[in-house]
């Protein structure tokens, strides 16, 4: 091991680690033998693969078409699956227990509850089959030795017509579970202007409600959920990279949109790995989220689709690692940041951020302190 790389949290190190977790879909989540056995019970039988380990690769080998319209017809086959209550208790606590177990302590999980009435359950009855899902999950994660706290944000598609339905629901459960609102969608051709009544009933009720925007679309995107919509976050946002001007000398130049966006502390939602796969960004090295990290926007890291992705919270931190060199001082900011981000009350997010990541990195520090004293006396001795 070189002096360089020494210095990088270990894989290990990175899993330990306490994460937060912004942006993920539960039907984008779903473990392939979990899908494989749902599927069996609800009689659905167009699964493209039925070993568990093949119909994993077939969902990764899907989604890295670069396209993101093809990227989202993966889900036709998790949401197929997820159309009754103990369907959705059962996904939503193997989310709780998945995410406990790569060092996740807090997570905002997304799912849009139109999708899940095929087979005669009412918004509500979806909704609460999820948050109790979600209960069972922490539960399971307490017994294994894990701490989570999951909350969960609705989603309205932005090229359907119930948006408002769905922010009076995600309002009538803000105090049970739900924490906040989105849309998600192919951006191209449905922006979020449409969905203006949703936005502002939503500013009423002093409601929290990210969106889906600057992922395949570029700045208009953004500025319409700002400026039109009123986004307290943007969900991957990493289009804002087209109003930065580099310079051949390295100077940075920001336009008034990218400026805004951080004079704001505005929070992108970034999810690097996804990106790649819909050719937001063509490789890790030339992902924006190294340049806005050095810009200070306020950033934080994310997984969008672990199954489609075939990706969790440490593998997008050792992904960052690897690529930008980043250290565990890097990560605490990341995580901080999201945490400072997140939907529940200020007093919550403090404590969390002050009883249960500071002090978790803080330990990993010091052992890694610990790690590089004893190779140095090692060194010096041989």
């Amino acid at each position: 091991m070189t002096s360089e790389t020494s210095n990088l949290p270990t894989p290990d190190q990175i899993r330990r680690s306490p994460k937060v977790l912004l942006h993920d879909h539960l039907d984008g989540g779903l473990r392939p033998g979990t899908i494989i056995e749902l599927a069996r019970d609800a009689g659905y039988e167009s699964l493209p693969e039925t070993d568990a380990d093949k119909l994993g690769v077939w969902f990764r080998e899907a989604a890295d078409s670069g396209s993101l319209p093809r990227y989202l017809e993966t889900f036709a086959h998790t949401c197929a699956v997820m159309q009754t209550k103990e369907a959705l208790f059962r996904v939503a606590a193997e989310c709780a227990e998945d995410l406990a177990e790569d060092g996740v302590v807090y997570a905002e999980i997304r799912y849009a509850p139109e999708q899940h009435l095929e087979a005669g359950l009412t918004l509500e009855e979806v909704v609460e089959a999820v948050n109790d899902g979600f209960r069972e999950g922490e539960r399971r994660a307490k017994a294994a030795g894990h701490r989570i706290r999951v909350g969960a944000l609705l989603t309205a598609m932005r090229h359907a017509a119930r948006a408002l339905e769905i922010a009076e629901l995600a309002n009538r459960y803000r105090d049970n579970g739900v924490v906040g609102f989105d849309i998600a969608g192919a951006e191209a051709g449905s922006p979020p202007t449409r969905h203006l009544d949703a936005f502002e009933y939503l500013k009423r009720e002093n409601n929290h409600f990210t969106i889906h925007a600057g992922e395949a679309f570029g700045l208009p995107s953004i500025w319409q959920a700002l400026q039109w919509c009123g986004a307290d976050r943007l969900g991957h946002g990493v289009k804002i990279i087209d109003d930065i001007e580099v310079a051949e000398d390295g100077t940075v130049k920001l336009g008034r949109l990218a400026s805004y966006v951080r004079d704001k502390r505005i929070p992108l939602e970034m999810c690097p790995t996804s990106n790649l796969q819909t050719a937001a960004a063509a490789s890790y090295a030339e992902h924006p989220i190294g340049l806005l990290r050095k810009l200070h926007f306020r950033l934080t890291v994310n997984t969008d689709n672990r199954l489609m992705s075939g990706t969790s919270m440490s593998g997008e931190f050792e992904h960052l690692v690897d690529t930008f060199g980043y250290t565990l001082d890097d990560m605490q900011w990341f995580t901080v940041n999201a945490m400072k981000s997140a939907f529940i009350p200020f007093d919550e997010r403090l404590a969390m951020i002050n009883e249960v990541i500071k002090p978790g990195y803080a330990e990993l520090k010091s052992e890694w302190l610990f790690q590089q004293t004893a190779s140095t006396s090692g060194s010096v001795s041989a």
